[in-house]
């Protein structure tokens, strides 16, 4: 089972319509994937998906439900654990908190083929924590000198705290293949000279017109246009995952777990 990371230095990169979108093209090709929403306090996967949720991650850590009873199943058949948006606790969480939703989605969910981990933004101690624990970690950048600083300075900060090797990196909002493999290239080339990590160009994402209107209308795109470009595009980068694009380490859900749990016992 894989286990992936899609983060991102800078806010407003396109990272959770990347995950969301992502998660629905692997749906799509068959596999029973799984979405977290690892922005706990600032949770948008919902919004993004069109979900109307009763209860969320919040509703774990206050001990009224499990994990198994807030996940929620979209239209596009995967299953998502949402976070909650605007409530002071979950920005404010202790470790034992953290740890409590940690056992509860190990406890609560069966196993899927791939697990989706949407962080927040920037490389607080929960991005940190997340993106720690998972076997592979995507960047998304997109054509603005901020989101290229904040994705060094992410990437830096997750090698000296990691044996990271290898980060894959999608360009979102690309004017063309062009460009957008320039972007790549200048990105990484920073990074092999000063942090001595290697990026991997996992694909790009165009601009499109009709990501605006999938949002607007709170649908996946590859639910709403699934022949639009970024849609297109995004499901060649889910091919290129399925057919080894991203290697698939260590063991899986698992590895995640014990992972956080260890993050998690090193910080208390």
């Amino acid at each position: 089972m894989q286990v992936i990371a899609v983060t991102g230095g800078k806010g407003g990169v396109g990272k959770t319509n990347v995950a969301v979108n992502l998660s629905s093209a692997l749906s799509k090709a068959g596999k029973d994937v799984v979405l977290l929403d690892a922005d706990l306090g600032m949770a948008n996967v919902d919004v993004v998906m069109g979900l109307h949720l009763e209860f969320t991650l919040a509703d774990v850590v206050s001990g009224n439900k499990t994990v198994g009873e807030v996940v929620v199943k979209s239209e596009c058949g995967v299953r998502v654990i949402p976070a909650a948006s605007g409530i002071p606790l979950m920005t404010e969480l202790t470790s034992e908190m953290r740890a409590s939703i940690i056992y509860g989605i190990s406890s609560h969910i069966n196993p899927p083929d791939i697990l989706i981990v949407d962080t927040g933004a920037g490389i607080d101690e929960t991005v940190q924590t997340f993106v720690s624990a998972c076997q592979q970690a995507i960047v998304v950048v997109c054509d603005e000198p901020a989101s290229l600083t904040d994705a060094y300075a992410l990437i830096k900060v997750l090698r000296l705290k990691k044996e990271y090797k290898e980060f894959q990196v999608v360009v979102n909002h690309a004017e063309s293949p062009v460009q957008a493999k320039k972007l790549f290239e200048r990105l990484s080339s920073v990074t092999e000279k000063h942090l001595d990590t290697r990026l991997s160009y996992l694909g790009a994402v165009p601009q499109d017109q009709y990501l605006r209107r999938a949002v607007q209308e709170r649908r996946p795109l590859l639910t709403a246009y699934p022949r639009s470009p970024a849609a297109l595009a995004i499901t060649d980068i889910a091919g290129r995952i399925l057919k080894g694009g991203i290697t698939n380490s260590a063991s899986g859900l698992t590895f995640f777990f014990e992972q956080l749990l260890d993050i998690q016992a090193d910080r208390v």
